[in-house]
C-alpha cells in the first residue's frame, strides 16, 4: 500500500524500505545491505542477494525496480559488474527512473534534478568510501520543486505513456 502523497515508504516499524538487488555478491555488494540496514533502512534483497532468486542482472534489476513502480519500496538500488545492464533493465520499469551513479555529486543531482527513485551502482568502480558517500548524498537528496525539474519529470511521464 502507498502513503499519503509526500510520505516516505515505511514499513510497520518506521524503516524506510529500499530494495537492493546485485548480480553477484563481489565488491560492495554485501556491504551495501550492511549499510542500509546501519542506517536505519529495511532492505528487500534481490537477485545474488536473495536465496532462490535468479541472479542475472536483468532479471535481479527489474525485481528491485517492480519493489518501487508497485509501492512495495521507496526507492531501490542496483548493481552489477558496471552498473551500466543495471540501470537499463531498472528503467524498463514503468515509474522508474534509475541514475547510474559515481560519485556523490552525480547521486545528488539525480536525486534533485531526476527524481530519480532507483540507484545503480558499479559493482567493479564502487569503492566502500564512494558507497558511503553516495548514499549520504542520495539519502539527503530531495526532488527540486522548480517548474523547469518538475516538467522535465512530468514529461518522463508522458514519454512512458506514449
Amino acid at each position: 500500500m502507498r502513503p499519503a502523497r509526500g510520505e516516505p515508504w515505511r514499513d510497520t516499524a518506521g524503516m524506510r524500505v529500499i530494495a537492493v538487488a546485485a548480480d553477484e555478491r563481489v565488491g560492495i555488494a554485501t556491504s551495501l545491505v550492511v549499510s542500509l540496514r546501519g542506517r536505519g533502512h529495511e532492505a528487500l534483497a534481490h537477485g545474488a542477494l536473495a536465496e532462490g532468486e535468479r541472479e542475472d542482472w536483468a532479471w535481479a534489476s527489474e525485481a528491485a525496480a517492480r519493489d518501487v513502480a508497485e509501492g512495495r519500496a521507496e526507492q531501490a538500488i542496483v548493481c552489477c559488474w558496471t552498473g551500466t545492464g543495471a540501470s537499463i533493465a531498472a528503467n524498463k520499469v514503468p515509474g522508474v527512473r534509475a541514475a547510474l551513479c559515481v560519485d556523490a555529486a552525480t547521486a545528488a543531482g539525480a536525486r534533485r534534478w531526476n527524481n530519480a527513485n532507483v540507484l545503480a551502482l558499479s559493482l567493479r568502480t564502487t569503492s566502500e568510501a564512494e558507497l558511503e558517500e553516495i548514499l549520504d548524498a542520495w539519502f539527503a537528496g530531495e526532488p527540486s520543486d522548480q517548474d523547469g525539474d518538475r516538467a522535465n519529470v512530468a514529461h518522463l511521464r508522458e514519454i512512458e505513456r506514449s
